[in-house]
């Protein structure tokens, strides 16, 4: 079975403009909301076993949530700043498991999550997409339509 679960990371704060766009913290809406999605997509049997995380203050916060939560470690990787749909799913191929979370950030993300789905799919902030492929390999994954998707949003 491969399980590929990628997240948007949660609301962000815009408070301080001269913070560089890497260096921007979740807002208290964002620390709200992570904890909550990440509970639910617990509920629903969801449990990777490798977590990997932009760089961004934002992302890697969101990222600490969903560890806790799935008592999971976090890997982080530069390379998913702003990563391209492409980008994201090689670091998920890539990580060495079969159930692998990725936190990042749009354009890329909806983009991904869209193909995968093969609908049009807006990935607002720390939205969360579950994608199954029961038989499955990673060279599945996006090749073969998943057999199951879920989506869950704050």
């Amino acid at each position: 079975m491969i399980q590929l679960v990628l997240a948007r990371h949660a609301k962000s704060d815009w408070a301080d403009e001269g913070l560089d766009d890497h260096d921007r913290p979740l807002n208290d809406r964002g620390r709200r909301d992570a904890p909550t999605v990440a509970r639910a997509v617990l509920r629903a049997g969801v449990r990777p076993e490798i977590l990997l995380s932009s760089t961004a203050l934002r992302a890697r916060e969101t990222a600490a949530v969903f560890a806790r939560t799935f008592d999971a470690e976090v890997t982080e990787q530069a390379e998913l700043y702003l990563s391209e749909p492409d980008g994201l799913l090689a670091a998920a191929r890539d990580a060495g498991g079969d159930e692998v979370m990725v936190v990042a950030h749009d354009p890329g993300m909806s983009a991904l999550v869209s193909r995968l789905a093969d609908r049009d799919v807006r990935m607002v902030t720390c939205a969360v997409a579950v994608f199954t492929w029961h038989d499955g390999t990673w060279d599945d994954v996006d090749a073969v339509a998943p057999d199951e998707f879920e989506l869950f949003t704050p």
